[in-house]
C-alpha cells in the first residue's frame, strides 16, 4: 500500500486540529492563564481493545487529542448496538461502530445517534472458520453453527449478506459468547466458525496454533457497504459542533498514524492494555490498512451517494423498512470534508 495519501492529509489534519483548538470555547478557564481547561470527553471502541481499535490510543498517546484541547478517556465498547445505545443516553460522547449495523439499528429503535466520519471504507465483518472443517464457502454455513456476541455487527448483517450470498440464513444457529472466547471455541472444536472481523485473522490462527483461518468477507457478496464509522449522539452533533469536530480530526490522525506504523501501533496498545500482544494487534493494523483510505486516497469521509446505496441494499434484503433517508444517519454537516 502506497503511504503518499498519509503525507498528503498530514498537513492539512494539523491545520484543522490548530485551528480548532483555537477556536474551542469548550472548556473553563484555568485560572488566569489564558489557556482554556480540557474539554472532557468518553469514548467507546466498537469491540473490546484489538489492534482495529488501537487507533484511538495511538491518538491519545501521540498528543492528538491534547493538541486539540480535549481530555479523552477510551473505554472499551462491547459492540456496535450497545455503543449506539450508550451514545442515545448521553453516557458516552463518542464511539465506533459497524455503518450497516447502525442504519438496521436506527431504522428498528429510532436511536439518536448519527456517523460523523467513517473508519472503514469497506465493511470487515466476516465470518471465520479453520482449514479442514469443511467451510470454504459461504453456503457451507448451512447448518452449522457460529459463535458471537448477541447484537454484533456480524450477527445482526448476516440476515443481509447470507441473501446477498446464497446462504439460508434460517439454516445457520448462531451461538451466544463472549467476545474473547471466540478465537478459543473455534480453536477447540466447540463451534464452526465464529463472527469476526476479517483483520482477526492473526488472533484466531494464534489460538488455532497455526491451522490457517477461512475468511468469508461480508464485503465480498457486498462490497458496498462501508465499514466502522465514528459515531455521536445526534444531540451532541448539533449543539456542539465544535467539539465534533476537534474530536473527528484528533481521531482520523491517530488512525492515520496508526496504519502508517502498525509495528508502533502493536506497542502501544499493549502499553495501554497489557494483556494484548503487540505483534497480533500489528497484524491486525496491516491487513485493516486497505480498508481506511477512500477511493481518492481521503481519511474518515462519507458520501452521500454511497450512503444512498447502502439504504437500498439492506432496504430490498428487508433488513430496514423504507423511508430511512442519509440525514437521519449522517451529519454530513460534521463530516470530514473531501
Amino acid at each position: 500500500m502506497k503511504v503518499t495519501w498519509f503525507a498528503r492529509l498530514a498537513g492539512a489534519t494539523a491545520v484543522v486540529l490548530v485551528t480548532a483548538a483555537c477556536g474551542s470555547g469548550g472548556g473553563s478557564g484555568d485560572g488566569g492563564s489564558g489557556a482554556p481547561a480540557a474539554e472532557k470527553v468518553e469514548y467507546l471502541t466498537s469491540f473490546n481493545t484489538f489492534g482495529r481499535d488501537a487507533y484511538a490510543y495511538v491518538a491519545q498517546e501521540k498528543g492528538y487529542f491534547k493538541e486539540a484541547g480535549l481530555d479523552v478517556s477510551i473505554k472499551p465498547g462491547s459492540g456496535t448496538v450497545d455503543v449506539m445505545k450508550l451514545l442515545a443516553s448521553g453516557r458516552a460522547d463518542f464511539g465506533a461502530g459497524d455503518f450497516t449495523t447502525v442504519l438496521i439499528t436506527a431504522a428498528r429503535e429510532k436511536l439518536p445517534v448519527t456517523a460523523v466520519a467513517m473508519v472503514q471504507q469497506k465493511s470487515l465483518a466476516a465470518i471465520v472458520a479453520l482449514d479442514g472443517g469443511g467451510i470454504k464457502a459461504p453456503k457451507d454455513l448451512e447448518g452449522r453453527t457460529v459463535a458471537d456476541q448477541p447484537g454484533s455487527t456480524n450477527q445482526v448483517t448476516f440476515p443481509v449478506y447470507a441473501k446477498a450470498a446464497g446462504v439460508d440464513a434460517a439454516k445457520v444457529k448462531f451461538v451466544p459468547s463472549a467476545p474473547p472466547a471466540l478465537p478459543q471455541l473455534l480453536a477447540g472444536g466447540k463451534v464452526d466458525a465464529i463472527g469476526q472481523f476479517v483483520v482477526g485473522k492473526p488472533l484466531v490462527e494464534k489460538a488455532a496454533q497455526g491451522r490457517t483461518a477461512v475468511l468469508l468477507p461480508y464485503g465480498d457478496a457486498l462490497p458496498d457497504l462501508y465499514g466502522n464509522a465514528l459515531l455521536t449522539s445526534a444531540k451532541l452533533a448539533k449543539e456542539k459542533p465544535e467539539l465534533v469536530g476537534k474530536f473527528t480530526a484528533a481521531l482520523m490522525k491517530g488512525l492515520e498514524y496508526s496504519v502508517a506504523h502498525p509495528e508502533e501501533t502493536g506497542e502501544i496498545l499493549k502499553k495501554n492494555q497489557p494483556t494484548q500482544d503487540p505483534a497480533v494487534a500489528a497484524a491486525e493494523v496491516r491487513a485493516m490498512a486497505p480498508y481506511v483510505p477512500s477511493a481518492d486516497g481521503k481519511v474518515g469521509v462519507v458520501d452521500r451517494a454511497r450512503v444512498e446505496t447502502n439504504i437500498r441494499l439492506l432496504t430490498e434484503a428487508g433488513a430496514i423498512t423504507a423511508g430511512v433517508t442519509p440525514d437521519q444517519v449522517v451529519d454530513f454537516a460534521v463530516t470530514p470534508r473531501g
